[in-house]
């Protein structure tokens, strides 16, 4: 699990990831966006897509002259397993903000029905 973090804590990898979050890219997309946002080079965003490859965060697969890459969901469902026995420290309290911002709403909606403007 430590060289998952690893993986994860890169903020390059996790931005590759995100974009792929949406559905699959080619590595010539990926590069275009990460070279323009990161600044790196087209070699060091390949390095990047191979440390994901290899530690099982993303596949790839060639499309005529192209790879296109995608997420792994399993390595991600591994992530999530392990996170799993945390969720209990911040569920109440996700929860706790939602029933808050609930409240909230119902209370402005209260109050702008009751409103009346004047001119």
């Amino acid at each position: 699990m430590a060289q998952a973090f690893d993986v994860l804590g890169d903020p390059v990898r996790r931005r590759i990831l995100e974009l792929l979050a949406d559905g699959e890219l080619t590595s010539g997309a990926l590069c275009s966006v990460i070279q323009q946002e990161f600044g790196i080079s087209q070699p060091g965003v390949s390095a990047q897509l191979r440390v994901l490859r290899e530690s099982g965060f993303a596949s790839v697969r060639p499309q005529g002259a192209r790879r296109v890459y995608a997420v792994n969901a399993e390595a991600l469902r591994d992530i999530d397993d392990w996170l799993g026995r945390f969720r209990r420290f911040w569920t109440p309290h996700l929860d706790a903000l939602e029933t808050e911002l609930a409240r909230g709403r119902r209370e402005r909606r209260r109050g702008r029905v009751g409103c009346v403007h004047q001119s």
